[in-house]
């Protein structure tokens, strides 16, 4: 008995190894991965030391500004990153089974998306499924999903640069341009897109081409040039500005789409089209996804469906 005790010890310290160096490729940092497993950094030492030391390889190459892997443990910390993973899918697929979902939920998209789609969703979700608890980033930057442990992310990219990613289309989007009926009203409607020139433009900062408008109509297209009276990070303080009269907002109409409806806001040009977007849900790749991520994304496509938002975007 006390042999087996023995090595289900060692077994034990030898996973703990592992999941440190993992944790350690991940961040960069053996005090952020040591902070994230709640153990001592010393006690992180040790365990990156036993691990090189039992393989006879250096794993990890430290200079007074960062730390990095070696070519041996980048390789080691692919395989590792896998074979941790299939274990949690595995304990998550017993767990889904035998009680119901538990454990922290991160989500993460722009305030804008937070605001119309992923605030609506939580009251039943989380009547729904009680145990999980929800943490919502609202952030207009792509956070990387491996190394800060997010669960699902919106993003309206086409594909992701890491592998390790799955994307799964969600809806399509039109850009329009639209102001309020007060600035109509002083400042008249372009006709054409060089009209625009002439106008007060409402820009998003972090747009592909933030100075240049590519317009289509048909076969017809113009590459419109401008020099924005506002720009900001975020498109509700772009929507605020708009209705407010300052000017011709360039946004997405799933952000505006309520206040045309309700007259806040009118189109422009709504005859050209500006490049769509298509929203995506990006998460980890697994061969099982975690109940609580599956779970949410089942309820976010769910009410994209009911609510038919697509046709009313495009």
């Amino acid at each position: 008995m006390q042999s087996l005790l023995q090595k289900l010890g060692k077994s034990m310290n030898q996973l703990r190894e592992i999941e440190l160096f993992v944790q350690v490729g991940n961040v960069g940092s053996i005090s952020k991965a040591a902070e994230q497993l709640e153990i001592s950094i010393s006690a992180a030492s040790r365990y990156l030391v036993a691990l090189e030391t039992r393989l006879g390889v250096q794993l990890v190459r430290r200079t007074t500004r960062r730390l990095f892997l070696t070519e041996a443990g980048a390789e080691f910390h692919q395989r590792c990153k896998g074979i941790l993973g299939d274990l949690r899918e595995a304990e998550d697929t017993v767990t889904e089974t035998a009680i119901k979902p538990t454990g922290t939920l991160r989500v993460t998209a722009s305030l804008s998306f937070c605001l119309l789609h992923i605030t609506p969703l939580l009251p039943e979700f989380s009547q729904r499924y009680p145990e999980i608890q929800v943490e919502v980033i609202a952030a207009n930057r792509y956070y990387d999903i491996i190394e800060n442990g997010i669960d699902v992310a919106i993003r309206t990219r086409q594909v992701e640069a890491d592998s390790n990613i799955t994307i799964r289309r969600l809806a399509e989007t039109r850009r329009i341009l639209a102001a309020a009926p007060s600035y109509i009203e002083k400042f008249g409607t372009p006709v054409l897109p060089p009209d625009l020139k002439h106008h007060h433009i409402l820009n998003y900062a972090l747009a592909n081409t933030p100075n240049e408008l590519p317009l289509k109509r048909g076969k017809e297209s113009i590459v419109t040039k401008i020099r924005p009276l506002l720009e900001a990070n975020d498109g509700q303080i772009l929507r605020h500005a708009a209705i407010a009269g300052m000017g011709i907002l360039v946004q997405p109409k799933y952000i505006v789409y309520d206040d045309l409806v309700a007259g806040r806001l009118v189109p422009v040009l709504d005859d050209w089209d500006l490049p769509r977007l298509t929203i995506n849900i990006a998460f980890q790749t697994r061969a099982h996804l975690p109940a609580k991520a599956r779970l949410f994304i089942d309820a976010l496509v769910e009410r994209f469906r009911i609510n038919d938002f697509e046709r009313l975007w495009c």
